[in-house]
């Protein structure tokens, strides 16, 4: 983890902060190792501190071994009392992150202890992540892990869907295979949406049976070891109608234009509209209203964003999915979602489920 902690000390100077404070739990576990439920980071250019309570203190001794750990107990006069020992003045904490109640608290205890005037609460938001959005081949080896888990519950379950099974059950029995194929647990509540339900991008499971020759959207992700995985499969029971023929074949066709021609340095937006495109030249601009994707890692969810407005540059070694859909209200939706990895050469696809 060392280069981690290194490159984030390094920017410390760059953003004129002294320290940063880490309260994100992915940020705490990608810059230290530690995976417990509760602890801080704080570091500065030649210190790195971990703490933590009685509950976790061994834990993080073990898994965070380039920082030096340090009990603490409830509130925030241990923060005000490493801050004087350390001389630090300006630092950033984590705005996405820490709540206003908690702000206001550490805002309290510094004016409580005096040093309200001496030190500065920095927004700095972003410093850990400009890192995360590059996966090192670690951090591949654990994602394709949570990946191999969903992908193999998904060519296990789905022959075995039959009419009359709820959302419900089928969700069940996918949750399942992932913990049996590897997955430590879920990355999200899965997917299972039915017919009309298709319709809902993101629709939960209910107790309406499945019905067959209409289409079923399947959303589901593992985690394992801490990282997470994203794929969605729309499949039939029996024989699929001319409406499913044709608005699957829009949509993995507009899923492989964006695979096959993506390529570093677009934009997300440029990605997405590769997709798009090909579904508004088909007819139904107006029934695919999400972005096209999103990174994936310790997060389902993260940088980079695949979609409309997205400015942000794609670069080598980013992973993010891509998840066309179309969604027609009263009859159902298509979805295919794969993760990818883009190289130098354009993309790599790491889900490999049956479509």
């Amino acid at each position: 983890m060392s280069d981690r902690l290194e490159r984030v000390a390094g920017q410390l100077a760059e953003r004129n902060l002294d320290a940063i404070l880490i309260s994100a739990p992915e940020n705490r576990r990608y810059l230290s190792g530690f995976t417990g439920s509760s602890g801080y980071l704080l570091i500065t250019p030649s210190r790195a501190m971990l703490f933590t309570d009685s509950r976790y203190s061994e834990q993080a001794a073990n898994q965070a071994p380039d920082f030096q750990v340090i009990q603490v107990r409830g509130g925030w006069g241990w923060l005000v009392e490493q801050l004087k020992e350390t001389g630090v003045q300006r630092v950033g904490f984590e705005s996405r992150h820490m709540t206003v109640a908690n702000y206001e608290k550490v805002f309290d205890a510094l004016k409580e202890d005096g040093n309200l005037g001496k030190v500065s609460l920095v927004s700095a938001s972003g410093i850990a992540e400009e890192h995360r959005v590059f996966k090192d081949s670690e951090e591949m080896a654990l994602l394709q892990k949570a990946i191999d888990a969903s992908d193999s519950a998904m060519e296990a379950v789905c022959p075995t869907i039959q009419e009359g099974m709820t959302e419900k059950e089928v969700a069940w029995r996918m949750e399942m295979a992932m913990r049996e194929f590897g997955a430590d647990g879920i990355s999200f509540e899965t997917i299972v949406a039915g017919g009309p339900n298709g319709a809902m991008a993101h629709h939960m499971p209910s107790d309406r049976p499945i019905q067959a020759g209409e289409p079923i959207v399947i959303d589901m992700g593992a985690i394992a070891d801490g990282y997470c995985s994203d794929i969605t499969r729309t499949v039939v029971v029996g024989e699929p109608d001319d409406t499913f023929n044709k608005i699957y074949d829009i949509v993995l066709g507009a899923q492989l234009t964006a695979i096959n021609t993506v390529k570093a340095g677009m934009s997300g937006e440029d990605c997405d509209g590769l997709s798009r495109t090909v579904i508004a030249e088909a007819g139904y601009g107006d029934n695919f209203g999400h972005s096209l994707g999103h990174g994936v890692g310790l997060e389902v969810h993260e940088s980079p964003r695949v979609g409309p407005n997205s400015l942000e540059t794609l670069e080598p070694n980013m992973v993010f999915t891509v998840e066309p859909g179309i969604y027609l209200t009263g009859w159902g939706g298509v979805r295919i979602e794969d993760i990818v990895v883009l190289g130098d050469d354009g993309a790599k696809v790491l889900s490999k489920a049956c479509k």
